[in-house]
């Protein structure tokens, strides 16, 4: 019997890469034992297995259906509202913030200086006033540029202005930490996702990741409990899972610094995990693969590459690059990292050392970042594509001699020998390097 188990990456709008990915596997009756998520990888992980009595193909259409009405625009009116369904301010931490803001009286202190005033003055004469030497000997005034001009209205005309550095403080220094919120467990569209079906036994064991920002460390949170592992000095070998999965773990998941507010669990602020590890790799390994239970295939789909992102012509379009541009390169780098630890860097004292298979999907260079349909849609199309050509990859060439080391399907060809991963190496080591 193989034991697989499948990554679904961070990467926001492109969620309809995953499902499609899950729809041609599903078609081909490819299932995994273990699914590792990280944000809306996460969503799509979750609400995919949380449908009961029905089978593996409805569950991918089902999610379909759950993104396009719930998360996803339609496009008429994303054309002049660019933002997704679920992306709300949340109006009463705002207001409770302001309050808060308005009533401290340490809000009111510093706003006026009268020597940054006086200074402010002497700058701005010395701008626009400046001299310098002209070719017949005396001297010619000067204009500043366009960039003198902005740094002087934000430190000579703004920056010294008591009423903009309280209004600039009141947005910057209120106690709001996201411009939107979705975590609201108790809200209509939190209750559609069954959380109580994801911890039966017939359901795969199921995790998603999130930053613990009060230890500053990766959190794993999942649908039943993993039994410890406990080594000869009593200390608890590999990572904790903290169960179960709910609504706020799930937003904690998703919840992007500036963009989603952070979300607080048991006392705990959480935000998003996949800007830290996308693939979840090292967790797969140190609890899903055992003597005796050994992890055979990880399936890898990973939904964002820097090749997507495109020059910016709005704000809209750098926001989805802020984010989006790291999410492909964290991603993109834990894969071969990963990778080059199985192949080649094979420590001494690892006693069972992983021998599996490796497949990955590969990432469609052809969609964009944004939170319609249309987008929703030809992800899900072009997502279903990259995994069939994987899946064609997998049954011609899945056979290998036994236990000869790992085995790496549909990779990058630029990946497939040793001189291509010289650049790979020296990364590794030094992140190795930093972590010792």
């Amino acid at each position: 019997m193989v034991k697989r188990a499948i990554t679904l990456g961070g990467g926001g709008p492109a969620a309809g890469l995953h499902i499609g990915v899950l729809e041609a596997l599903a078609n081909a009756g490819v299932t995994f034992d273990v699914w590792a998520l990280s944000c809306i990888g996460a969503w799509v992980g979750i609400v995919y297995n949380q449908f009961d009595n029905v089978d593996n193909k409805d569950r991918a259409k089902q999610t379909h259906q759950f993104f396009k009405n719930g998360v996803f625009r339609d496009d008429e009116s994303y054309r002049r509202f660019p933002i997704n369904t679920v992306f709300g301010p949340d109006w009463e931490s705002i207001g409770k913030a302001l309050t808060n803001f308005v009533a401290d009286p340490n809000t009111y202190k510093d706003l006026w200086d009268p020597n940054r005033v006086a200074n402010a003055f002497r700058e701005s004469m010395s701008l626009w006033f400046a001299q310098q030497p002209d070719t017949d000997g005396g001297k010619k005034f000067t204009s500043p540029d366009e960039g003198d001009v902005n740094r002087w209205v934000l430190n000579q005309v703004l920056a010294p202005n008591p009423f903009v550095r309280y209004l600039t403080s009141m947005m910057y220094l209120s106690q709001v930490t996201g411009l939107s919120r979705i975590n609201y467990p108790h809200s209509q569209f939190m209750k559609s996702i069954n959380f109580d079906a994801l911890g039966r036994p017939e359901k795969p064991f199921i995790f998603h990741n999130a930053w613990n920002l009060d230890e500053h460390k990766l959190a794993l949170f999942s649908n039943r409990p993993m039994p410890k592992k406990v080594d000869e000095n009593k200390k608890v070998d590999g990572k904790e899972y903290k169960v179960p999965i709910s609504a706020s773990s799930l937003c904690a998941c998703s919840a992007l610094p500036f963009v989603e507010e952070t979300v607080e669990i048991d006392g705990v602020t959480y935000c998003e995990g996949a800007l830290v590890d996308t693939v979840n790799f090292e967790s797969l390994l140190q609890e899903h693969h055992k003597p005796g239970d050994e992890l055979d295939e990880i399936w890898v789909s990973r939904i964002v590459d820097s090749k997507q992102v495109r020059k910016p012509e709005n704000l809209h379009d750098a926001l989805a690059n802020l984010c989006q541009l790291f999410a492909a390169t964290v991603g993109e780098d834990d894969v071969k990292l990963f990778k080059y630890h199985v192949r080649y860097d094979k420590p001494k004292s690892e006693e069972h050392p992983w021998k599996g298979t490796i497949v990955e999907i590969h990432v469609p260079g052809h969609i964009s970042f944004k939170w319609n349909h249309s987008n929703l849609d030809s992800g899900r199309q072009l997502g279903r594509i990259a995994a069939e050509q994987a899946i064609k990859a997998y049954y011609e060439h899945g056979k290998r001699p036994p236990h000869d080391g790992p085995h790496f399907i549909n990779e990058n060809p630029a990946e497939s020998d040793e001189a291509g991963w010289r650049e790979v190496k020296e990364a590794y080591h030094e992140c190795r390097r930093r972590a010792a």
